[in-house]
């Protein structure tokens, strides 16, 4: 079960809204979706919470590139909605071919294996297939340092509660519960 939610910060405050990803295939998209959301070149996050295993967030700053933060790149790469944030730029790798990620996720987007399937029992990764992500966190984690939050912050924040910290932090705790 996923939960996303775009937080706008406008003249008026931190604005929320529930967010389907559903017809977002690319981060590019994913930032258009974001840009339309706002008259103004402002800031919008994009939050994306999977069940307590991960987070996202991507922030967009008017026509300036999206900056992401991804909290355990292997566990959002087995996800539907992991693909859209873990660009081969993220992940620090040459491009893949595009079905590079379909290939780890089922055709109705649900995760391929349990949790308890991350690693094998030889204690391999999936390393030597070339499409494995990094455990832990990826992406600019300074992405919320000018708004408040520390990059340490973000680093330490766990999955289960995380954006609703975020939120709070900003000082938006409400409208993003009114979305939730």
């Amino acid at each position: 079960m996923y939960f996303t939610a775009l937080l706008a910060r406008t003249d008026h405050g931190w604005e929320a809204s529930d967010t389907e990803l559903d017809d977002v295939e690319s981060l590019d998209e994913l930032a258009e979706l974001a840009r339309a959301a706002v008259p103004d070149d402002e800031t919008v996050l994009i939050c994306v919470e999977q069940e307590g295993a991960w987070f996202g967030l991507v922030r967009v700053d008017g026509e300036d590139d999206p900056r992401v933060f991804v909290s355990d790149a292997a566990r959002a790469m087995r996800s539907a909605y992991g693909e859209i944030l873990l660009t081969d730029e993220l992940l620090g790798r040459a491009p893949t071919s595009p079905d590079a990620l379909e290939r780890m996720v089922d055709l109705d987007g649900t995760e391929d294996g349990s949790a308890d399937d991350e690693a094998s029992e030889d204690g391999d990764d999936d390393e030597e297939s070339g499409d494995a992500a990094p455990r832990g966190p990826v992406g600019d984690a300074a992405l919320l340092s000018d708004l408040g939050i520390e990059t340490a912050t973000v680093l330490t924040l766990s999955p289960d509660d995380a954006l609703g910290e975020i939120a709070d932090a900003l000082g938006c705790a409400d409208v993003l519960e009114a979305v939730r």
